[in-house]
């Protein structure tokens, strides 16, 4: 299937696998890229050393394009910009908006990039700064997420640029994607449904969570980090939304020092990455503390295996899963629906 996004990366699928904290590993990622998809390499849960590792690592494993996904805000993201470029990566996806000069010296590097958005004004601006395409996230989607559904989101920020527009939360199959490219996208972008895969190293405790939970089971709170997060309700959960503001800062304080002793950063430059959280938007610095929970909560279950101790990001559909396929499996079936729902269609 030929769209302007796989015209645009290379892939033979306009599928992206969206590059999640402590999932998306080079594992996940060759195993996507392989199936003919964009696979994204998360990397704001490594250090730059274990970055250049694993980009070596997924190119061992691959031929076929992939990407890496940062925080343009960090304060190492020149150290992660430079290996994209040394490693030939072919994409760059970003969390959060680059400023212009940044996309332009990748942009000359060959390299294309990707911001995800969550606003029509946010896509209109990176496109004006010559942003490649966009991943536009609906209210539906797992992790960090905003208040607009997907499909009245969607065509608004297809109407507003004129770039291609990849289109995330709420996404899991075939009929999905069909959907999304009436509405004028250029594809789909799946998290849970790549989290909920054979390739993904997910512990299985973990993915037992996931398989059984319903629709009703996914959650959006505030509580885990200061920000809107959607992910399955649990027990912990339900702890986190009844603890006390104390409780809450301490918890943070001590995931804090924790996550510095992972990411080799110093206090210093934890302070200096929660400055530049805060800039352009309306975050206390309560809440900037509080985000020391997320990488910590989020290792707990994804790695450690230990659910009831962590957090599990997730996108509503995961009360729609049922099964874990592998990411080739996956890719094909999605692909094999999609067409025959477009022949349906025209059949009518």
């Amino acid at each position: 299937m030929d769209t302007p996004l796989t015209a645009l990366v290379g892939v033979r699928y306009p599928i992206v696998q969206t590059g999640m904290g402590w999932v998306a590993g080079p594992r996940l990622v060759s195993a996507t890229a392989n199936a003919g998809a964009l696979g994204i390499l998360a990397s704001a849960t490594m250090t730059v050393e274990q970055l250049r590792t694993a980009v070596r690592e997924v190119k061992s494993r691959t031929d076929a394009p992939f990407g890496i996904n940062l925080r343009a805000d960090a304060g190492d993201a020149r150290d992660r910009v430079r290996i994209i470029v040394e490693e030939g990566v072919r994409v760059a996806s970003f969390a959060l908006a680059p400023s212009k000069e940044l996309i332009a010296e990748l942009k000359d590097a060959g390299v294309v990039v990707v911001p995800s958005i969550g606003a029509r004004r946010h896509a209109e601006k990176v496109a004006a700064w010559g942003a490649d395409a966009v991943l536009v996230q609906g209210g539906e989607g797992g992790g960090h997420t905003g208040e607009v559904a997907t499909t009245v989101l969607l065509p608004q920020v297809v109407d507003a640029v004129d770039i291609p527009v990849i289109a995330a939360g709420g996404f899991y199959d075939g009929r999905g994607l069909v959907a999304a490219l009436a509405y004028g996208a250029a594809g789909i972008a799946m998290g849970t449904r790549f989290l909920l895969t054979s390739d993904s190293t997910v512990p299985d405790a973990v993915k037992s969570r996931y398989l059984a939970a319903s629709v009703k089971d996914v959650t959006v709170t505030t509580r885990v980090d200061g920000l809107p997060h959607r992910m399955l309700r649990t027990d912990l959960v339900a702890a986190l939304e009844r603890s006390g503001r104390a409780a809450s800062l301490a918890r943070a304080v001590r995931h804090a020092a924790a996550f510095r002793r992972i990411s080799g950063l110093g206090w210093r430059a934890m302070a200096r990455d929660g400055l530049a959280m805060r800039h352009g938007k309306d975050l206390t610095w309560s809440q900037v503390l509080l985000a020391a929970n997320t990488p910590m909560m989020l290792k707990s279950a994804m790695v450690d295996g230990r659910p009831e101790a962590g957090v599990m990001a997730s996108g509503q559909i995961a009360g729609l899963i049922e099964d874990l396929p592998s990411c080739a499996e996956l890719v094909e079936r999605v692909m094999v629906e999609a067409g025959e729902v477009m022949g349906r269609l025209k059949s009518r």
